[in-house]
Order: structure tokens, then C-alpha cells, then sequence
């Protein structure tokens, strides 16, 4: 499927790639890892056509079609959503535009041998239509919308009324339906929320073509990858397997190497000991002659480099806080005519490292901007416990750094007066060192912006930390940091992250966000995940009265087993719904397949059958289609909504 031979690569002085060599087959899925400015977006740029390589060659199989999803995405403007990702299946879009415009010429056509001839177009056409999946197209790009998070209010929308991350999507939605024979992804999970990452993960591991991917997420690699390629000393090392298995595979590999390069100095160090000792004698000349040719032959083993140059993060000793570090009671809060939260309860303990979890959509950055009062409750309170001292870390940080300022400029401006921190030598520690600090901000790729943005965090102690996607643009090395250092902080954090196995290491407790209520989770994630698989086996319906927590013990009330008998019975209403439109669906799917077969076949158009008749048939089958495929997603939603325990934490 590709391959590429002696790849070589400099930016100025600087060499990307010596003699690089890659081999990818139909149906590889590859992570490509490796730090910040190893080479790898380089790499993709150069398969894709938007680089050329200084040498070396890089060859696609004939005809293949690569699909390539950049870090960044241009405007879109112009189309409905829907619209805009459908019409990405291209020639199969304009294959339907091209049937639409036949089917109403047919319609005006007298008898003939004029309309014969359309007739006959329409049928081969429609066949060939029909072969590429063209009457799927839509329902697959609606799945794959619903897959990244966008509802089905979304699909009318026009591209440019969405944001930034949300653009991304849209991109890589487009990528996605367009089903390209080689699919390659640079930091796709940067924007997507936690459920739409485990919904891309599914989808690569089934997908049909070979995938390339730049990723920093090992959950991800571990679950899809079946080969991992490091990018590292100019080369690229390829490791059959998932991360794991490259981690295992790359440690044996430097402990060989390590012992090879002690053997060979052991014995270079003998040799060159008997040279210095019989140097001198006549008798032993040939011998020593000959161990001297044999050192000047001897091809020398370097030990391999186990470190890397990694930031130094640890956070200051924060001063000790009261017990209840920050209490929302009562909350009310809305978007303009949206409202998020009624009657908001949370409150954020000393001792706790909270990850938010939930559904693209149900409130997680709310809750996060109100807890660290980035948003003001429109009622209820927000109550600070005794000595509390804030750190908030968001997505728009990094987009709100000043563009011209220095890096050195920018850290010193978020110093207090009276805060006694060298600038310089915090800079050093997130790999900002010499002439490093005098870089503009506009020139530092998105991983060096993330720490720099780290680093403010640093330049006065803080005893509660809000962070929004801190790891979005961090390598493997820096995350692995980073983590450590919110495992050893004193304080509390309240996280939101796509990085399941940040959570799985720092967080203590869970909150997930569904449909603006909150449900606490006293344990860490796979305690969450357990809780979540006993909910979705005993399924319930959303009761607006405060419950207990999930966690609670003790004998039922009466009216707790009322409210159960209540839920079980709405459950049940709601899968009567599913299973009474599922059947409609089945029915009509066999009627649109006979229609479809009839429209196929040329003696249709010959034997005097009344195609325009079928064809209105066909399409009121296909609107009905569209309108049971909605009514089925809202009713699902209905479900998975009545099958969550809903309370307030």
C-alpha cells in the first residue's frame, strides 16, 4: 500500500530523516510516536504531497486514495452540515445529483427514442449508484456525525456557525465518510470529547482501509494499533503490535543494545591494554599490528540514550485548605434560551481529584467554569471553603496567548509582585532554554504552547486546580509527566480530559454530567465504569427529585421502591417505542431493496412499467426512511437517558 525507501529530510541544518525505510500493507493500522519535532507531522505532510522529501522515495499502490486530517482544518463555509459531510462521497453525491436531474428529464419526455436512451442512462447509473452504496450515503453520514457528538439539531446547521474543535469534527467527519484507501490522522482525538474518542476507537478498529495515525493517547494505540513506527534518531522503527507490546519489544531492544555496546568496550579495552603493554616487543609485533587493524575495522556500538528531554513539572506545596474547598448549592445556569443546570448541589472536598465525565454537549465545561468561577450561577450560591487559592488551565488559555509577546515576556506577566519566582529557570524546566525564551508565541507549535501555559500555572502556589484538556498537544514524555506531577500534588484538581489512562491515574473520584444532572461516583474510573455497567443492566428512568447517592446503603423506603416500579415501567414504554420503529424500519428496508432492484434492472424501462411512478414510490419509502431513522435516535437517546441513575453529588 505504501512504502517509503532512503527518506531523507532537513530544515536547514537540521536533519529530520537519514535513510528512513517504512512498510505499510492493506489493513495496517499504524501509530506513529515519537516526541514534539521528531518529524512525524513531516512524515504524513510528505506521503500526502504537501512536502517533498530531499531525497528517497516515497510510493503509493496505483490508484490508492489517501485521506490525510491535518491539525489544522480550513473554514468551511457555505452548506448545511449534513450536506457538507455527505458531499464528501464524491463522485457517489454527484453520481445522486446527476440521477436526480435524469429522473426529472424522464418525467418530461414523450415516448421515444430520446427517452429510451435517458431510460437507459438512468438504469446504468442507477445500478452503478446503487453498487457504491449511494442510497446509504446520507444514513452512513448521519452515524458518523452522531459518532463524534453532533445531534440531530446540528445537521441544519450551517459549517461556519461552529467553533474551532467543532470544525476539526466536521473535517474529520468528511474524512470518514469519504472512506479513503489510506486514512491518516494527526492528533484526531485533540478535540473530541471522551465518548467520541471511544467511538473513533471502535470505528479505526474496524475500518476497511490502512490507517496512519499521530497519537499521544496509549488507551487509543493499545486498543486499534497493530503496528507501532517510533520516529527516533532520524529513523523510523517499527514494531509489530500495540503500545504495550512496543514498550516491552523497545526496553528488551535497549538492553541488548546496552550489553552489546559493555561487551564491545570490555573487549576494545583489553585489546588496547595489549597493545600498550606489547607495543614494544619485537617477539609480539605481527600480534599487536593485528589488533590494531582489527580495532580500525571494528564498527563501534553506542550505547542508546534512555533518557529524553522532558519538561520538570511539580507543582508548589499548596497552603492547606478547609475541608469543603469550593460548594455550589442551588444552581441555576443557561445559555440564552438553553438552560444547563436547575438546582445545581456539588461540592468539591479537600483530598479530591475529580475527572468529569459524560456526553459531548451535557454540561462538563459548564460545571467546571462555575465551580471555578469563570461563570457566574444566575441563582444560587458559590461558596469559597477557608484559604482557598485557585489554578484554572483551559483550551482558550492557550488560544488568549499574546502573539507577540516572548515567551520570557509572556511567563513574566503572569507573576504577582510579590511572588518570588526566576522566570528564566521556570522556562528551563518546560524545555524553554537560551534563546528558546525569546521566541515569539505565534512561532511555537501547539505542544509548546501547552507548556507555557503550564508553566503560569507554576509561578504561585494554589491549593485547587481546574484543568480543561491539559494534555491536548503533549507528547508521550510530557504526559507521563505530567501525570506524575498531579499524582504527587497536595491539592484538589476537577479535570476534564479524553485520556483515559490520565484518569485512570490521578482521579479519586468521578462526576458524570448527564442532560444537566450530575450523579457523584465515589471511587476511581473503573469504579465508574462497573457502576455504569450495573445501571445499564438495571435500567431506570430520570426522576427530577433528589436521590441518594449511588453509593448509599441501607434498606429501600417505600417511596424508593415506588420510584423504581415508576422507572421500570417508563423504561418499558420507551423499548415498546424502539422495538415498534425497528420493525417499521425492517419493513420498509425490504420494500426500498425490491424497488431498488426493480430500478436496476434495464427491462424496467423496456417492458412499458411506469418508472416515474416507482421512482415517487422509491422516494417517499427513502423520506419515511429518514424520518423513522430520527424518530429511532431520539427515542434511543429517551433510552439511554431512563437506563442512567440520575442524583445529585
Amino acid at each position: 500500500m505504501l512504502t517509503v525507501s532512503g527518506l531523507n529530510k532537513a530544515f536547514g541544518s537540521r536533519d529530520i530523516f537519514i535513510d528512513a525505510q517504512l512498510q505499510v500493507y492493506a489493513r495496517d493500522r499504524v501509530a506513529i510516536v515519537g516526541p514534539n519535532g521528531s518529524g512525524k507531522t513531516t512524515l504524513l505532510d510528505m506521503v500526502a504531497g504537501d512536502q517533498q522529501p530531499d531525497d528517497g522515495e516515497i510510493r503509493l499502490i496505483k490508484d490508492a486514495v489517501v485521506g490525510y486530517l491535518r491539525q489544522e482544518t480550513d473554514v468551511l463555509r457555505g452548506k448545511p452540515l449534513l450536506a457538507e459531510v455527505a458531499s464528501t462521497g464524491n463522485p457517489v453525491a454527484q453520481m445522486g445529483h446527476r440521477l436526480a436531474v435524469l429522473q426529472a428529464e424522464m418525467a418530461e419526455l414523450e415516448p421515444g427514442p430520446e427517452r429510451d436512451k435517458v431510460v437507459s442512462e438512468y438504469g446504468r447509473l442507477e445500478d452503478r449508484f446503487a453498487s457504491l452504496g449511494g442510497y446509504s450515503l446520507e444514513a452512513e453520514a448521519k452515524a458518523i456525525l452522531a459518532g463524534l457528538g453532533f445531534t440531530e439539531g446540528d445537521l441544519g446547521r450551517m459549517t461556519e456557525t461552529f467553533s474551532g474543535g467543532w470544525l476539526m469534527r466536521i473535517a474529520l467527519a468528511k474524512l470518514l465518510v469519504a472512506n479513503p484507501d489510506i486514512l491518516m490522522l494527526d492528533e484526531p482525538t485533540n478535540h473530541l470529547d471522551l465518548e467520541s474518542v471511544v467511538w473513533l476507537e471502535r470505528f479505526l478498529a474496524s475500518y476497511e482501509g490502512a490507517v496512519l495515525l499521530i497519537s499521544h493517547d496509549r488507551d487509543l494505540i493499545n486498543a486499534f494499533a497493530t503496528k507501532v513506527v517510533e520516529v527516533r534518531d532520524r529513523q523510523l522503527a517499527s514494531y509489530p503490535g500495540n503500545y504495550q507490546s512496543f514498550v516491552s519489544k523497545r526496553e528488551l531492544e535497549l538492553t541488548q543494545a546496552e550489553a552489546l555496546a559493555r561487551n564491545q568496550a570490555r573487549k576494545i579495552a583489553q585489546t588496547e591494554a595489549f597493545i600498550n603493554r606489547f607495543r614494544y616487543k619485537a617477539t609480539l609485533a605481527s600480534r599487536v599490528q593485528s589488533r590494531i587493524k582489527s580495532l580500525e575495522k571494528m564498527e563501534k556500538v553506542n550505547a542508546p540514550a534512555r533518557s529524553r528531554r522532558t519538561m520538570k513539572l511539580s507543582f508548589p506545596q499548596p497552603p492547606r485548605a478547609g475541608r469543603v474547598v469550593v460548594e455550589l448549592r442551588a444552581v441555576r445556569f443557561g445559555y440564552a434560551a438553553r438552560p444547563v443546570y436547575e438546582g445545581l448541589d456539588v461540592a468539591l472536598e479537600r483530598d479530591d481529584k475529580v475527572a468529569l465525565a459524560g456526553p459531548n454537549g451535557a454540561g462538563k465545561s459548564t460545571l467546571l467554569k462555575l465551580l471555578a468561577g469563570v461563570l457566574k450561577p444566575q441563582a444560587g450560591d458559590r461558596r469559597l471553603g477557608h484559604n482557598v487559592t485557585l489554578g484554572y488551565f483551559a483550551q482558550h488559555q492557550i488560544e488568549a496567548l499574546t502573539p507577540t509577546n516572548t515567551v520570557l515576556r509572556e511567563l513574566r506577566s503572569a507573576i504577582p509582585p510579590q511572588a518570588d519566582v526566576d522566570a528564566r529557570k521556570l522556562l528551563g524546566r518546560f524545555l524553554f532554554s537560551g534563546d528558546d525564551a525569546e521566541k515569539r508565541v505565534a512561532v511555537l507549535s501547539g505542544g509548546e504552547r501547552t507548556r507555557l501555559a503550564l508553566a503560569k500555572l507554576l509561578v504561585s502556589p494554589v491549593n485547587v486546580l481546574f484543568l480543561d484538556e491539559p494534555t491536548n498537544h503533549l507528547d508521550m514524555w510530557s504526559r507521563d509527566v505530567l501525570e506524575d506531577a498531579l499524582q504527587e500534588y497536595g491539592g484538589s484538581i476537577v479535570l476534564i480530559t479524553h485520556d483515559r489512562h490520565l484518569i485512570r491515574n490521578v482521579a479519586n473520584r468521578v462526576i458524570e454530567v448527564v442532560n444537566g444532572r450530575v450523579t457523584s461516583f465515589e471511587g476511581d474510573y473503573d469504579y465508574y465504569l462497573s457502576k455504569r455497567e450495573e445501571t445499564e443492566q438495571k435500567p431506570v428512568t430520570p426522576s427530577p427529585r433528589k436521590e441518594p447517592k449511588l453509593q448509599g446503603s441501607g434498606p429501600k423506603t417505600k417511596e424508593q421502591k415506588r420510584l423504581e416500579a415508576q422507572r421500570r415501567a417508563e423504561t418499558k414504554a420507551v423499548q415498546d417505542k424502539v422495538r415498534k420503529i425497528e420493525k417499521e424500519m425492517d419493513r420498509l428496508n425490504v420494500e426500498l431493496k425490491k424497488l431498488e432492484e426493480t430500478l436496476a434492472r434495464p427491462d424496467t424501462y423496456m417492458a412499458g412499467a411506469d418508472v416515474g411512478e416507482i421512482s415517487r414510490k422509491y422516494q417517499e419509502g427513502r423520506r419515511r426512511q429518514q424520518t423513522l431513522e430520527s424518530d429511532w435516535t431520539n427515542a434511543m437517546q429517551a433510552l439511554e437517558a431512563s437506563r442512567s441513575t440520575i442524583g445529585v453529588g
